[in-house]
């Protein structure tokens, strides 16, 4: 997960203010649950956090890129718990993730974003490098542990290892954001759980390994 202690530093040398930061992005969280995606404007940020307008334009360039990155911090709040074996990391992720997207602000931000990317190519990208590629962590530190326990098989090479991990993240990930948000139903303990039999399944599968292991 990205460190948040040390400030990125301005061209001018001068290092950026992180309570400055911290402020803007819960301020653009509250601003889109309050206002919406529309009616959301830089300037009402800029209010809402105490800063100048001019502190926001020389952070980001535009709402859009404000927004994911304010939908990016809540998504590095996600933790990968230790419980023992594969089946319990990955039902207790995904209570944790399901629980993340139920938030007012979460649901809000990811949405509009999501919906603006699908005619803005820059925009997909940032998601794609604040948002996915960051919460991919979670698939990795998952597996190591697993194998480490023998519950899988280390890949032959990396590039399948890359496969692998990618083909889980989506998987999760989308099944989770598709119930929690597209069709609005409970993430709860009972479908975690057979959500999680049916990976394990997948897995072994992958892996070339029968069900039974």
């Amino acid at each position: 997960m990205q460190s948040r202690s040390t400030p990125p530093t301005r061209a001018g040398g001068r290092p950026r203010s992180a309570e400055a930061d911290t402020a803007i992005l819960e301020a653009t969280r509250q601003a889109l649950v309050d206002l919406g995606w529309t009616k959301l404007t830089l300037g009402d940020v800029a209010t809402r956090a105490g800063v100048a307008k001019t502190t926001l334009y020389r952070r980001w360039a535009g709402k859009s890129e404000l927004v994911v990155d304010a939908v990016a911090e809540l998504f590095d709040e996600l933790e990968l718990p230790d419980s023992g074996s594969l089946a319990a990391d990955i039902e207790g992720v995904v209570l944790q993730f399901a629980a993340l997207l139920g938030r007012p602000e979460t649901k809000t931000a990811l949405m509009a974003v999501v919906a603006e990317s699908t005619t803005d190519e820059p925009l997909r990208e940032r998601i794609r490098a604040s948002i996915v590629d960051r919460q991919k962590r979670l698939v990795l530190t998952g597996r190591a542990r697993a194998q480490a326990r023998g519950e899988l098989p280390v890949e032959p090479d990396a590039a399948s290892a890359a496969a692998t991990a990618d083909l889980i993240f989506d998987v999760i990930a989308g099944a989770v954001v598709h119930r929690a948000l597209v069709s609005a139903e409970p993430v709860d303990g009972e479908w975690a759980r057979r959500f999680t039999l049916l990976i394990l399944g997948g897995l072994s599968a992958v892996s070339g390994r029968g069900p039974d292991g």
